[in-house]
């Protein structure tokens, strides 16, 4: 696959188009079968209902659009959330899926200024938008989130939300808040959860997390002290699990998965999508 080059507007010679369109649920457009694939650009610049077009960049001689699609699939087409296609999407598009998915939430969410309330214009020259009033200017935003797998010996920490479905556990896991460093929002996260505290903290890798706009940062630790007790509002159950004894675990191609499958030993699947395609 050609490498992604980010762009505002479109430059250079562009043959093809490569469109990620979604719904307002978030979910992407894509060819019906048994392999998702991005449907043919003509399928959907002719659907009806096409709405605003975000120019990404370019990867060889396509360009790479974001578009908020019909509330209908048309006809040969169906929409599936990105969350079911980790696994199964190209990495290269899912990744670009996911940056679709954020610009045009970033788009809606930002087309009057927060401050005054006029109709905000695109920035000439940047992704930004920029009021013309009194010129607040936004960026897209990237929410930073850490996730931890914990070990006290050969023994992993996960931890079941009550959000989850069925038995599903995973690591313990939290957005940063305003004014802590990375360090301390582990700390912070993994005390109030789950109630013990950690030291030997070790930085891992990230992924790009669209749901919404997150950049995930996965780290390991060490138990430090403390028993487990859980909140009984966001955590409702916790443990120490080894490799033969697992609950229901997240999906491969999520980063608490590969977290998971590294400091256990598993069987070693794909890394989270990465991308190499340069700055923003």
């Amino acid at each position: 696959m050609d490498r992604f080059v980010p762009q505002v507007h479109a430059a250079g010679d562009v043959h093809t188009s490569l469109i990620f369109a979604f719904n307002e649920a978030g979910d992407l457009l894509l060819a019906a079968g048994d392999v998702p694939r991005l449907p043919p650009a003509e399928v959907i610049e002719g659907a009806a209902g096409i709405g605003v077009r975000i120019h990404m960049g370019r990867m060889g001689p396509a360009a790479c659009v974001a578009a908020a699609g019909p509330e209908t699939a048309p006809e040969g087409c169906c929409y599936r959330g990105l969350r079911e296609l980790l696994t199964t999407l190209d990495e290269g598009v899912l990744g670009l899926a996911g940056r679709a998915r954020q610009l045009l939430a970033w788009d809606r969410d930002h087309r009057f200024c927060g401050r005054c309330g006029v109709r905000t214009e695109d920035k000439e020259g940047e992704r930004a938008k920029v009021c013309p009033a009194c010129g607040h200017t936004v960026f897209p935003r990237i929410n930073p989130a850490v996730i931890v797998a914990v070990l006290r010996g050969d023994r992993l920490l996960l931890a079941r939300n009550g959000r989850f479905r069925g038995n599903m556990h995973s690591l313990v896991a939290g957005f940063v808040e305003a004014g802590e460093t990375l360090e301390e929002t582990l700390h912070r996260e993994v005390e109030e959860e789950v109630g013990i505290r950690i030291d030997g903290i070790r930085y891992i890798r990230s992924q790009a997390w669209p749901f919404p706009s997150t950049l995930m940062l996965g780290f390991t630790a060490q138990h430090a002290g403390g028993e487990i007790r859980v909140d009984g509002m966001e955590i409702v159950e916790a443990g120490w699990y080894g490799r033969d004894g697992l609950p229901p675990i997240p999906a491969h191609g999520s980063l608490s998965r590969f977290l998971i499958d590294t400091v256990l030993g598993l069987a070693p699947e794909p890394a989270p999508a990465q991308r190499t395609e340069g700055t923003r």
